[in-house]
C-alpha cells in the first residue's frame, strides 16, 4: 500500500521535511501507544519517500541543466 509519487506531489519539499522533523520529535519524546508510534513511523516513511522524490527530481533537473563535464 506504499504510494510511489509518480506525478507531481501536492506537498512541497519544505512542507514534507518540516512534517517529517515533527514526526521524529514526537517519536523521540515518547509517551505514545504502540499504535500511535506505528502510525507516526508509517507517516514518517511516506514523508521520507516524498522528500527523496523531490531531491531526485531536483538532481535530474540539475543534471539536465549542467553541460556534460566529461573532459576533465
Amino acid at each position: 500500500m506504499s504510494e510511489k509519487p509518480t506525478e507531481q506531489p501536492t506537498t512541497t519539499y519544505e512542507q514534507a521535511r518540516e512534517e517529517l522533523a515533527d514526526v521524529v520529535r514526537r517519536l523521540e519524546a515518547g509517551g505514545l501507544t504502540l499504535e500511535e508510534s506505528l502510525a507516526l513511523w508509517e507517516r514518517g516513511e511516506q514523508l521520507a519517500e516524498l522528500c527523496q522524490h523531490w531531491l531526485d527530481r531536483a538532481r535530474e533537473r540539475l543534471a539536465a541543466a549542467t553541460p556534460g563535464d566529461q573532459s576533465e
